[in-house]
């Protein structure tokens, strides 16, 4: 490990836990939208990341965030005869979206994107503090 590795693994940690963010953001922001029946609905984005390890000895060196993936589950449909997308039954679907879910990982997201930065932060004052070290 070099000297600014638990820099660069915080850092990467941040990173993973900004785009966790924007995913719960992006879902939040799309909880109200409506599809005709023959749409498909709108599925909250996941985030799935895993553990970035060092090929030569497998070291773990942070995390990444490997791919966004959509919600499976059946939408709710909701009768709606004046919606204008409503079909001739009067039906429109919900998006696929755990709302309380959401909140609970916003959460939890949140905590972990703070906790990151505090770790950079610390690093960098150690780091600064080994540097005075020997100074008059």
């Amino acid at each position: 490990m070099g000297a600014f590795d638990t820099i660069d693994i915080a850092a990467s940690g941040a990173d993973v836990s900004q785009t966790w963010l924007d995913a719960i953001a992006h879902n939040l922001a799309n909880v109200n939208t409506v599809r005709a029946t023959d749409e498909e609905p709108f599925r909250a984005l996941l985030v799935h990341a895993e553990e970035n390890l060092d090929v030569r000895g497998g070291v773990g060196e942070g995390v990444r965030a490997v791919e966004i993936l959509r919600s499976d589950g059946d939408p709710m449909w909701v009768f709606d005869p004046e919606h204008p997308l409503a079909d001739e039954e009067g039906y429109v679907i919900r998006p696929v979206i755990d709302v309380a879910g959401q909140m609970s990982d916003l959460i939890v997201a949140q905590r972990s994107y703070q906790m990151n930065l505090q770790v950079i932060r610390t690093g960098e004052e150690a780091y600064q503090a080994a540097l005075r070290i020997g100074r008059p």
